[in-house]
């Protein structure tokens, strides 16, 4: 048994000094390799490569950079616009409330039905004339939100093909 052990030992370093061996010849190759001159048209093709990958990045990371622009500018307008619009309708809730108490309040006073039935229909006519204007006041708020929303990315989009053109 001792002689096999004394023979795994001299098989293991027999193998590890073949195997550094074999890395040395292969250093030996890598660094023959760089003292090779290369022709200087795969020079020049591979400076040429560099600088356009370089160009390329460049031109990518300024489209996202003004994308990320758009999109955050684009994201703040409509955060504004949206809390516009909610203020007015909670405005315009208070007033249809404060409205519909007081016209309840007002017909407790009534002493007639036709001055009951004069009080509804004034009602009925100011509240329609009321909720008609916070319509269109929504709606002016809308169609403001939904041009600036889409306002950047029509200035992004004609900026391109400007871009495009020129190319």
């Amino acid at each position: 048994m001792t002689t096999a052990k004394v023979d795994t030992a001299k098989s293991e370093k027999k193998a590890e000094e073949t195997a550094q061996k074999a890395t040395k010849s292969v250093e030996n190759e890598v660094f023959a390799m760089n003292k090779m001159e290369v022709p200087a048209f795969i020079q020049e093709m591979t400076e040429k490569s560099v600088d356009q990958a370089r160009e390329g990045y460049a031109k990518v990371k300024s489209a996202s950079e003004e994308a990320t622009a758009m999109l955050e500018e684009t994201m703040e307008v409509t955060r504004d616009s949206i809390m516009e619009i909610n203020l007015k309708a909670v405005d315009a809730a208070k007033d249809n409330s404060e409205a519909a108490f007081s016209h309840i309040r007002d017909m407790f006073g009534v002493k007639s039905l036709s001055e009951a039935i004069e009080l509804q229909s004034a009602y009925n006519r100011k509240q329609y004339d009321t909720i008609s204007q916070q319509v269109k006041d929504m709606q002016e708020t809308a169609t403001k939100l939904a041009t600036s929303m889409s306002q950047p990315a029509k200035e992004a989009f004609d900026k391109s093909m400007k871009e495009m053109k020129l190319a």
